[in-house]
């Protein structure tokens, strides 16, 4: 499972991914909306490798995680058959927020930059503190990506 949710290099979560068809418009050129799947997708799998799955989550604590803020600095385009890799450093954790920077790379270049802030809500949409166990979970994480 480690190999499918990607691995930590520095302190930095780093996440293969591969561009298909369905990604890209007619001239093979990614959809702008797809940079947040894939960063969603990093997201999920950092967690998944902190020991947190998303459906335990909210079976066990009635709480999901969901954004509630970003902002994307698109600087080259992906095109189809780019293999491209994610990169993901939590930026802080606090009460009912926990903030990521974002990039996505293809090679040595960086095509866009995501800043994303995510809310831990209840099923009715109220946010809600994140449980300890999750903080303490991710807090080596934040740790390691704050000295990093």
């Amino acid at each position: 499972m480690t190999a499918l949710s990607g691995r930590m290099v520095d302190g930095e979560h780093r996440y293969p991914l591969r561009v298909f068809y369905e990604d890209t418009d007619a001239g093979g050129i990614v959809y702008h909306a797809r940079y947040l799947n894939f960063a969603e997708r990093a997201r999920t799998e950092v967690l998944r490798l902190a020991g947190i799955q998303q459906t335990e989550l909210r079976a066990r604590y009635g709480v999901v995680f969901a954004l509630r803020s970003c902002s994307v600095d698109f600087r080259r385009p992906a095109v189809l058959d780019d293999l491209v890799e994610v990169r993901s450093r939590f930026t802080s954790l606090k009460g009912a927020k926990l903030t990521a920077a974002q990039s996505i790379w293809r090679g040595n270049e960086e095509l866009t930059r995501i800043d994303v802030e995510v809310a831990s809500v209840r099923d009715d949409g109220r946010p809600t503190r994140i449980p300890a166990t999750v903080r303490v979970a991710l807090e080596p994480y934040l740790q390691s990506m704050e000295q990093g």
